[in-house]
């Protein structure tokens, strides 16, 4: 029987070609995650255990109090010289480097920023006793040892076109300034990593920028030869201040290892759900190949019962044949896996990322994940038709063609089909009344909706069919009325077909409705609730220093002007969050509806509260609260105003003045302007030129507002979309091997119809349009699930987002339906292509 389904595959191998495809693109997206997640985890905790090579003890610090020099309660921003020093005099210590940090954008020649803003970094050159800086390797000149000088990564340069003895131009939270490049090195740094770039300032210029002369904030220790780094730790710690920490080198690069593979896992997982649900898709494809394969091997099938193979055998020949399968297309699929690892790694480094370097790690969970997918993926879509196969008699089999389903057996499938759709559309009902607490019942929901559909889609087929039929007839004439017919010919066979198209569909409908709808409120929330017309930010997303807000007052056009400065307050031990704004100017960058009060009290030193704070709290205006600064400071705030709750504001509102005093360094997260007249070039470039054009800052117009707080959705979709084209890629050659093979079980049929008059072309559109019919009806199938799923997730969220309202996207469903036709003509052209080829007479013959 072994060699028998050996010989059955290799003499079907045009028929399985379909089937072999799908499993092989399923088996590569899985194979192709793991070894690509493998080898990113092994070269980054190979780079993270490289960094901390020669480092026995890491020493980092926040902000806080150092009582370590006898001064109580006093404030420091991270760890002294003198205690650096201190613990260079410690036994064992070779050696001790303090570590500066923060933001620094390089502008190119044209004054833009290179890098991404979030990974542009600046830190300190700090050379040892031999001039050099052991984390950094110099390629070109030297490191820094003034102050107006700077080393750049090799990256960096090259984009910049820049060399040794260039003058630079660098950003950071304050004004821009020049430096010369005194050297260009490489690094494993992780921000030239991530696609970004690194400054290297003197150790006295880092410190000033980011922190405070004399002051760093992480050190790292080195022990002698022979020194126990846990000895060094011990000692070490005993010198920190209340603010610092310490851990061995060791231990820090396992944790970093760690986090490096918690990361990793999000990705992985994400990757493997995609890859899941093209294997998904590919079970219909598998199934129907090995049904219609069934079909027409009935009387070879019957053959074997009569010369004495018992069920389990034929049962056993049929699962073999599809092993046999699976094992070719896992084995492909796995190459083509390790090639989509290796362009997923190019990938990123085209998109700025560098990967460090190491080899392509394929581990033995990838290799038996690969081969044990494929393999059981394809085995399991083959036993039900494997077990139809065990089942036909062998007298009936050798006077029948095809197994006819009984009506028993329809009824029982339909009556499945129906309980499970109607208890998960009960299910997703349920879960969007109950809000976000229903979406795993949702969840439950949409997978017993979805099964339940498959289930039915053969009995669907027929009067969803029946009802264009009238269309293609009048349309299309002769071949429209016999695409009609055969769509509905087989309904288990269109069902399966169109399923899989169904399926992906599903899902990209659903996440369009969701996003079209998220993309739809956040652009309503910002324009209701911004009348700024422009917004200051860092590039990094961190603080603003309070010089770019007086340079921004400043300049010309500007009518009114207020920074969203990050504070705190503690009422009764519970911490609320403040926005400290500029009186007056709010309300004219701000939709900020009053409920009771006025705002013009914050010029007063009094607050305005957002009505849901106030109701959660029990405030009313005119309420006098005893507030705790973030400073410890004891005072009390009186209510001037209620306002309804506006997204882009916190809770509570004070004026810049009123916490002057608690903030030793306020945090600006961005500046609002608005500009006489609106926005216009002219404003925007005043803007760009009263903060010295500044690359690190980003001046953003209303249009760049909503694409700021809007855009990240559609980039979302993108991704989402380009990760299930995977499982709409196997839906489509599900159509076209079931066109295949149909046509090849009509041939006869197709003979007689040529030899009564269908030329070649009317027999290539009845090809055509029996695919575009089932293709448009696994479409339709599809769309309607979708976006039911799309309205039941949106409102599980609608509570958070101000302003939801559920979006249909029309234009982009009658897309998708387009696609779909167009899937269909496409799939089409080889079988009828084929079809049309079939000599008359030699078909009319065939059996």
């Amino acid at each position: 029987m072994f060699r028998t389904a050996l010989r059955s595959v290799l003499a079907h191998k045009a028929r399985l070609l379909m089937t072999v495809l799908a499993v092989m693109l399923g088996v590569a997206f899985v194979s192709g995650t793991l070894v690509f997640t493998d080898t990113l985890g092994n070269a980054f905790r190979n780079q993270s255990a490289k960094s901390y090579k020669d480092v026995s003890v890491a020493v980092s610090s926040h902000d806080g109090r150092d009582n370590s020099e006898g001064k109580a309660g006093s404030r420091t921003p991270g760890i002294s010289a003198a205690t650096l020093t201190r613990i260079g005099a410690l036994d064992g210590v070779s050696s001790v480097v303090g570590r500066v940090d923060g933001f620094a954008g390089v502008a190119d020649r044209d004054g833009k920023l290179i890098g991404n803003g979030w990974s542009n970094a600046g830190a300190n050159f700090a050379p040892a006793k031999d001039g050099k800086d052991p984390a950094y390797t110099f390629t070109g000149g030297t490191g820094p040892t003034r102050d107006n000088q700077i080393a750049l990564d090799r990256a960096t340069a090259d984009k910049g076109g820049y060399q040794v003895g260039d003058t630079v131009r660098v950003g950071t939270n304050g004004p821009v300034r020049e430096f010369t490049l005194s050297g260009i090195f490489t690094t494993e740094d992780g921000a030239v990593n991530a696609g970004g770039s690194l400054v290297l300032f003197d150790t006295a210029v880092a410190q000033k920028l980011y922190l405070e002369p004399g002051f760093f904030q992480d050190a790292n220790v080195s022990a002698e030869p022979g020194a126990s780094d846990a000895a060094v730790l011990a000692g070490v710690k005993k010198l920190l201040p209340d603010n610092a920490t310490a851990q061995t080198g060791k231990r820090l690069s396992e944790d970093q290892a760690a986090d490096i593979e918690k990361g990793l896992s999000s990705l992985n997982q994400m990757l493997l759900a995609f890859a899941a649900i093209a294997l998904f898709v590919g079970v219909f494809l598998i199934s129907n190949t090995f049904t219609m394969l069934v079909a027409q091997r009935t009387k070879e099938l019957a053959l074997l019962r009569a010369v004495g193979a018992s069920r389990r055998q034929v049962k056993r020949s049929v699962l073999t044949e599809a092993a046999v399968v699976g094992v070719i297309a896992s084995a492909v699929g796995f190459v083509v896996g390790l090639g989509l690892a290796t362009g997923l790694r190019s990938a990123m480094g085209a998109f700025g990322a560098h990967i460090p370097a190491g080899p392509l790690v394929v581990s033995p969970t990838a290799v038996g994940a690969a081969f044990g997918v494929g393999v059981l993926i394809t085995v399991l879509a083959a036993w039900l038709p494997a077990r139809r196969a065990a089942k036909i008699p062998p007298v009936a089999a050798m006077s029948s063609v095809h197994a006819v389903a009984t009506t028993k057996s329809l009824v029982v499938r339909n009556s499945i089909g129906g309980a499970l759709t109607l208890l998960g559309s009960a299910g997703i009902v349920a879960g969007a009344a109950a809000g976000s607490d229903g979406r795993m019942l949702i969840g439950a929901g949409a997978f017993l909706t979805m099964i339940g559909v498959i289930v039915l889609i053969p009995l669907l087929s027929r009067p969803v069919i029946a009802l264009v039929r009238p269309l293609l007839q009048g349309a299309f004439g002769v071949s429209g009325k016999l695409a009609g017919q055969n769509a509905v010919r087989n309904p288990r066979r269109t069902g399966a077909t169109a399923s899989a198209l169904a399926i992906g569909l599903t899902l990209v409908t659903g996440l369009t409705v969701l996003g079209v709808t998220l993309g739809s409120a956040v652009d309503r929330m910002t324009t209701d609730n911004i009348r700024a017309d422009y917004l200051v930010q860092m590039a990094s997303g961190g603080s603003l220093d309070p010089s770019a807000v007086t340079a921004l007052d400043k300049a010309p056009g500007v009518s009114a002007l207020s920074p969203q400065q990050s504070a705190g307050i503690k009422v009764k031990g519970e911490f609320h969050s403040v926005s400290a704004v500029t009186p007056g100017d709010i309300q004219r960058l701000f939709t900020v509806p009053v409920l009771s009060g006025s705002l013009d009290t914050l010029a007063r030193g009094e607050i305005a509260v957002a009505d849901t704070t106030a109701k959660s709290n029990h405030w009313r205006t005119g309420d006098t609260l005893p507030v705790t600064y973030t400073d410890g400071k004891p005072g009390s705030l009186r209510i001037g105003a209620t306002f309804k709750e506006n997204s882009f504001l916190s809770p509570v509102l004070l004026s810049t003045d009123a916490v002057k005093g608690h903030e030793s360094k306020p945090y600006i997260s961005e500046v609002w302007v608005a500009t006489k007249g609106g926005s216009s070039a002219a404003h925007e470039q005043a803007l760009v030129d009263a903060l010295g054009d500044n690359p690190g800052i980003s001046v953003k117009d209303r249009q760049d507002i909503r694409n700021t707080y809007g855009g990240f959705i559609n980039t979302a979709l993108n991704i989402m979309y380009g990760l299930l084209a995977m499982a709409l890629i196997i839906a489509v050659l599900g159509v076209i091997n079931t066109l295949a093979m149909s046509v090849f079980e009509r041939q006869q049929e197709i003979g007689m119809l040529r030899a009564i008059g269908l030329d070649r072309g009317k027999v290539k559109r009845m090809i055509r349009l029996e695919a575009v019919v089932i293709s448009l009806f696994g479409a339709v199938v599809g769309v309607g699930l979708g976006s039911f799923l799309g309205w039941a997730i949106g409102r599980t969220i609608a509570s958070s987002i101000p302003g939801y309202a559920l979006v249909v996207p029309w234009e982009r469903i009658g897309i998708f339906l387009l696609l779909a036709g167009v899937v269909g003509v496409l799939a089409a052209l080889w079988p009828a292509r084929s079809a049309a080829r079939l000599n008359m007479l030699t078909a009319i013959k065939t059996e």
